[in-house]
């Protein structure tokens, strides 16, 4: 395996991600169901880690681990909204955010993880609820990314899985690294 390839693999530990354009009702709910298990996979994930630990760059270049927990809120946050503005707007503009400034805040920086993990845990309790609400024409509702482009629910809901799977696997694989 070549540098590139391992520093890739270490970057987007269950790949880059990619919609899938034939959404059926099974991975819907697959996707769904991940999305609810997100919070409880990442509390698993961190368990038993020290704040120096927590204060570890995952990769050269990346987030401390602390700063991965914080930026899933951020970013569950901003996507709870963006779900509620589509369904709620006709194909609103959103707005993005400096993920990386985000994340270099103070809190970003040194808050206890435990805050964002009571904040996720909560925001997708609302979240799935609100998923699980939705009749089969609220899933082509969609919201304007200025990158992304018109995104629908089903294909955010997807962005979203793949989210909360792919950070949780950088402190997972950081974890498998450093035999922690």
């Amino acid at each position: 395996m070549s540098l590139t390839n391992a520093a890739e693999e270490v970057r987007f530990p269950v790949g880059v991600f990619l919609i899938d354009p034939a959404v059926t009702d099974e991975k819907r709910r697959r996707w769904i169901a991940e999305m609810a298990q997100a919070p409880a996979n990442l509390r698993v994930a961190l368990t038993g880690l020290s704040d120096d630990q927590l204060d570890t760059h995952y990769r050269e270049g990346g987030w401390t681990l602390r700063q991965v927990v914080h930026h899933l809120a951020d970013a569950h946050i901003n996507g709870f909204v963006r779900f509620k503005l589509a369904l709620t707007e006709d194909n609103p503009p959103i707005k993005t955010y400096e993920e990386t400034l985000w994340a270099d805040t103070i809190d970003g920086r040194e808050a206890p993880v435990e805050l964002s993990l009571k904040l996720l845990e909560a925001l997708h309790e609302r979240w799935i609820i609100l998923l699980d609400s939705l009749r089969e024409s609220d899933f082509a509702k969609s919201f304007s990314h200025p990158q992304r482009g018109v995104m629908t629910i089903d294909k955010a809901i997807q962005l979203y899985a793949w989210h909360g799977v792919h950070h949780t696997a950088h402190i997972t694989g950081l974890r498998e690294r450093k035999g922690w």
